[in-house]
């Protein structure tokens, strides 16, 4: 059999299994991922826990995929207008979100004041937690309430309406505070703003009395001796703040963890998704992101997505009761 005649024979064959083999080599092929800057969207102002987090993490991302990793402020609707444009971004691993647990409250609490959710929690990967920290009771150092007790105390009295601030309708700093006036039976009036930055700001400035938010918000205004914390919503002592008692250790059973996460759109590619957890795992781990988390007031509580996903589940259902108990707040 000559040359010619054999190649007639099998060079069908040869072609047929080039071509199928040509798209499995290419599926294979690893993506130039990423090939431009990445957003990372922080759906509240400047200056509260998720700000606070994600620019040292933003940073250290950066350093381990060679592309900068731009944190952008995106506010209103207490994190839910943010929320709702990463929600609905392109899963091309270009947009992420560092946010706060009141990503679980935002759907439950739309439905319960009968319009159509910004966003569900399907619609979200979640790439590693951060923090997670209990919120704080801080009141102005001359607030005449120097523990808790006599707070709650003079609520309970009535002799002067007695205001807090929060990061709007819902958020991690209201849910906090109407857990604790549902507990302890007072009377107290929340105060809306647009974050935790302008709610601690109005705190300062004497337009509200009271906040509840997480330590990285306050804690260097408490050491400057501007601010006074009372209690916390966690089970022991804080690390940051060891003389301030839990509120379940002064008899009202009521705790909240104001935690902080990293998550992508549904339906990233999975390589990009490995790629983002392994980035954030390096940013937890980065002396300079734990020195700025640390240094104001959060310990790094880092969990990776398979352990973060549990948690989170297990967490929003605790929040979705929380705010169904809360009811309808216009």
């Amino acid at each position: 059999m000559t040359f010619q005649t054999l190649w007639r024979l099998v060079a069908p064959v040869a072609t047929v299994a080039m071509a199928a083999a040509a798209p499995a080599a290419l599926a294979q092929a690893p993506a130039a991922w990423p090939s431009k800057p990445i957003t990372m969207i922080v759906p509240f102002p400047p200056g509260g826990v998720a700000d606070t987090v994600a620019r040292p993490v933003a940073e250290a991302m950066s350093r381990s995929l060679g592309q900068t990793v731009v944190v952008e402020n995106r506010a209103g609707a207490g994190g839910g207008l943010g929320m709702a444009q990463v929600a609905k971004a392109a899963p091309d691993g270009y947009t992420v979100m560092m946010t706060l647990s009141s990503i679980s409250i935002i759907p439950e609490a739309d439905t319960i004041l009968g319009r159509a959710p910004m966003y569900q929690l399907n619609q979200f990967t979640p790439i590693a937690r951060f923090t997670a920290d209990p919120t704080v009771l801080v009141v102005r150092a001359d607030a005449p309430w120097k523990d808790a007790k006599a707070f709650i105390a003079a609520q309970k009295k009535g002799d002067r309406e007695v205001t807090y601030g929060s990061s709007g309708n819902y958020g991690s700093m209201h849910v906090p505070m109407e857990m604790l006036r549902s507990q302890a039976d007072i009377r107290l009036l929340h105060v809306p703003y647009t974050g935790a930055g302008p709610a601690v700001v109005a705190l300062l400035g004497g337009q509200v009395d009271a906040v509840s938010t997480g330590p990285a918000s306050v804690l260097q205004y408490i050491s400057a001796g501007r601010l006074r914390a009372l209690a916390h919503w966690g089970e022991g002592r804080l690390a940051s703040m060891p003389d301030v008692p839990s509120l379940t250790e002064l008899g009202y059973p009521v705790q909240f963890a104001q935690w902080s996460g990293l998550f992508a759109p549904a339906n990233t590619p999975p390589a990009v998704v490995e790629a983002l957890r392994n980035a954030a795992r390096a940013a937890a781990a980065d002396s300079r992101v734990l020195a700025a988390v640390q240094g104001a007031g959060s310990p790094i509580q880092y969990m990776d997505a398979p352990a973060f996903k549990t948690y989170w589940d297990a967490d929003a259902r605790t929040l979705a009761q929380v705010v169904r108990k809360i009811g309808k707040v216009e």
